[in-house]
Parts: C-alpha cells; sequence; structure tokens
C-alpha cells in the first residue's frame, strides 16, 4: 500500500543540498549587501567566514582558510596547478571527480611523473601502494560513487610529498586527520547546505612552504595566484579575495556556520549525518533487492549515499520521477557517469525521521515500476 506519511522536506540533492532546519532566509545578516567586499563590513565579514571555520573544525595552529572562486572544483584547480610538479604525483580516482583530476593531471598539466591509480565505481583503489614521497592527490568521499576513505591510516606520517584533499562532501560530516593533510578543499553547498559558487581552501604549514619555495613551469591564471614576490599573499587567507566574492552567498555562509555552532559543533553535524546513514541501511539489511553501490561496508558514505537496485535503468529513472510527482523525494537520481542508481543525500542537514519516512516510498515506488 501507498505509505501516509511524506518526509516533511523532501529535498535530497547532493548539490545544492537541502537547508537546515529552522532555516529562515530572515535571518540572514544582510549589513554587508551592497557593500564593497573591500570595506571595513565586507573585510569583516570574510575574514569571520575564515576564522569560524577553522575553530569550528579545530585546525592545528598554523593551517590556513581562504575563500576562492569556483566552488570545491575552483580551489582544488587552484591548488593543482600552483603546488604540483616539483615531484611525482600519486593520484587515486574511483568516482567521476577523483577521475576528472586524473585527466587534468595528465592532459592538461601534462606531468609525465605521474602514477595513476583507478577504481570501479563502488571500490577503492590500492591505497597501500601509494608512494608518499611523491605529491598524492585524492577524494575523501567520492560523491558520485558513495565511496569514501575509511580513514587517514593509511597516509604516511613522515610523508616527503603533499597530501591534496577533494573533500567536498566529507569535511563537516567525516573525522579529518588534518596533520596528515595538507591542502584540503570544500563547498558550502555540500554538507553545510548553503550556496555555490565558493570553495574553502585549507593548507597546510608545508603546503605553504611548497608555494613560497616553488614556481611552477606554467603560466598561472590571476585566479590561482598564491604568491606575490615568492611570498604567500596572506590576505586570501585572510577575507581578501582574489576576485569579487557574492556577499549575500557570504552571509548564507556565515549563518549555516551559526547553525552548526548552536547544535554543539562539528561533533554533532558528524552525528547527524552518521544517524541518516544509519536510517539507510537498516533498510537496505532489511530489503533484498537493494544494496549499497560501495562494496565495503566500511567504505560506506554516510553522506552521499548511493543505491543500486535489481532493476533496469529504465525502471530506475521511473522510480526516481514517480517518487519525484509525489512530493516525497526530489533530486536522487544517480549521477549521470555513475551505474543506474539512486543517491540520497545523507549531509547533517538533513533530518533522519525524513531520511526514516523516504525508506518505505522507495519500496512502494520499486512494488509499483518493477512488480
Amino acid at each position: 500500500m501507498q505509505p501516509q506519511a511524506k518526509p516533511l522536506n523532501p529535498n535530497f540533492s547532493s548539490g545544492p543540498c537541502s537547508r537546515h532546519p529552522g532555516y529562515d532566509i530572515a535571518h540572514l545578516d544582510l549589513s554587508t549587501i551592497g557593500r564593497s567586499h573591500r570595506s571595513s563590513v565586507g573585510k569583516a565579514a570574510l575574514s569571520k567566514a575564515c576564522r569560524q571555520t577553522a575553530e569550528l573544525l579545530g585546525l592545528p595552529e598554523g593551517y590556513r582558510v581562504g575563500i576562492v572562486p569556483g566552488s570545491d572544483t575552483g580551489a582544488v584547480e587552484m591548488a593543482m596547478w600552483s603546488l604540483l610538479g616539483q615531484r611525482p604525483v600519486d593520484v587515486c580516482g574511483w568516482e567521476s571527480f577523483g577521475l576528472g583530476w586524473v585527466t587534468d593531471i595528465i592532459k592538461q598539466l601534462k606531468l609525465e611523473s605521474t602514477r595513476i591509480f583507478k577504481a570501479d565505481y563502488g571500490e577503492l583503489p590500492q591505497l597501500s601502494e601509494v608512494d608518499f614521497k611523491h605529491d598524492v592527490v585524492f577524494t575523501w568521499n567520492g560523491t558520485t560513487s558513495g565511496v569514501k576513505v575509511q580513514n587517514g591510516d593509511w597516509i604516511a606520517d613522515d610523508r616527503e610529498g603533499l597530501t591534496i584533499c577533494d573533500a567536498t562532501s566529507a569535511v563537516f560530516a567525516m573525522e579529518m586527520p588534518w596533520e596528515k593533510l595538507d591542502v584540503v578543499t570544500y563547498s558550502w553547498q555540500k554538507v553545510l547546505g548553503s550556496e555555490g559558487g565558493h570553495g574553502m581552501l585549507i593548507l597546510s604549514p608545508r603546503a605553504v612552504a611548497r608555494l613560497e619555495s616553488y614556481t611552477p613551469a606554467w603560466p598561472m591564471p590571476k585566479l590561482f595566484r598564491m604568491t606575490k614576490g615568492g611570498k604567500l599573499i596572506e590576505g586570501i587567507f585572510k577575507g581578501e579575495t582574489i576576485n569579487t566574492p557574492s556577499m549575500l552567498a557570504v552571509a548564507d555562509y556565515l549563518e549555516a556556520l551559526a547553525w552548526v555552532e548552536s547544535i554543539g559543533g562539528v561533533s554533532q553535524t558528524i552525528a547527524r549525518c552518521n544517524e541518516n546513514y544509519k536510517a539507510v541501511a537498516a533498510f537496505v539489511d532489511a530489503t533484498p533487492w537493494i544494496d549499497f553501490l560501495a562494496k565495503d561496508p566500511a567504505t560506506h558514505s554516510t553522506t552521499s549515499v548511493c543505491l543500486t537496485l535489481d532493476a533496469s535503468p529504465e525502471q530506475v529513472k521511473q522510480i526516481v520521477k514517480l517518487l519525484d510527482a509525489e512530493g516525497v523525494a526530489y533530486d536522487i537520481g544517480g549521477y549521470r557517469d555513475a551505474p543506474p542508481s539512486i543517491r540520497i543525500w545523507c549531509g547533517a542537514t538533513v533530518e533522519a525521521s525524513d531520511v526514516a519516512l523516504l525508506m518505505p516510498w522507495i519500496e512502494w515506488a520499486y512494488k509499483k515500476i518493477v512488480g
């Protein structure tokens, strides 16, 4: 029978993601709207965004946080174009965006001393074979595959190269071993459910030392330049952005950070993601025709939860459309390059009660379409 109760919030998109519970645009501090980002109020807001991010995440001493253009993609590109080329590179790819970094390193930067570690959707490559005398580029959580690295134990403490980590759907959702990560990137639109367009770039002192001691052989676009006269442009990491940001988006991000602080900090955003994932896992465990795309339970993402069904690709599409038409779940179709699947965003801004209410609707839609 068709379930009666629907999720109160049907927004399960993996980006831009659902707003946090109680979100009201009226709560935004709009004092910066119409003001220059270089004005005192503009600088104060941008500086607060960087400073509060570092405080909430508990970043180690000396780590810097900057707001950069182009969302997470812009932040990763900025790091790769600015830092790579001094050492050989090991790059890991097991889903669309990680494989995109492989393409950029090989075909755009044309780095010849590169080793590629690939895996099919649902699996991780052999991370134990990574050489940390090299620079290492990898994704913490595969947003399009639902496969994450379990922890940072595989990263050498005595690494000689830099670790560059695309963590767009992991920061604020998963424990991050900051001391083992030299570059970390994410976007506001993922776990915090804020706006897209801006990326966050976190640099360790080792990454800063590389920037100040190494000049890439290729021309550097203005949007990627982080040094001047061989020294880091410190202002970038104090809110003096390279180009003009959306001050409305900044106000929205600050409101999201305030929500994180109000619920008890990052430990609570991580806990919320875990509870959301558990609601899906309980349904999968009890249902024979659905499974996680990630093969190893230890690698199951707790944010971008990707599920395969015993159904044809067309039937999967019909199930997604039916749930959309019923106003139960929006934007849960698997990523275009992924195997036929559904993808349920279980980030911190989603309520576990809504995830639990969605599960019987998936069963209803499956039986209606597949039989």
